[in-house]
């Protein structure tokens, strides 16, 4: 597995070629991402432990790499962190479990045609 560190190095790398690429639509998803994230209505720290499960629960190692170091300098520890993960593992595993319903209700209609 690549280290989180290179990770967060891969971030800043594509953020600076996208910069340099695509400056426009670069620009505007990085505004978006300052103003999105300047709220008062939740601390930072709170903030990144929200983003660490989301990132987990995306599946997106570069976004874990990103926000656990921010969640660090906010003061988040490895106790809230894992707290965290464990939320996204419950909305993982929760929803998946619900999909039985369509599941249920597909094999019921279709169960009798041949």
């Amino acid at each position: 597995m690549t280290s989180m560190k290179d990770r967060w190095k891969e971030v800043a790398e594509v953020t600076r070629r996208l910069s340099e690429e695509c400056p426009k639509e670069t620009a505007s998803y990085l505004n978006f991402m300052k103003e999105a994230e300047s709220s008062d209505a939740l601390p930072k720290k709170q903030r990144e432990l929200i983003n660490i499960a989301l990132a987990i629960a995306t599946q997106c190692e570069w976004c874990i790499a990103f926000h656990v170091r921010n969640a660090v300098r906010a003061g988040a520890t490895k106790d809230e962190m894992i707290a965290a993960g464990f939320q996204a593992i419950v909305m993982r595993g929760g929803p998946a479990f619900m999909w039985m319903t369509p599941l249920f209700a597909a094999v019921d209609e279709f169960a009798h045609e041949k």
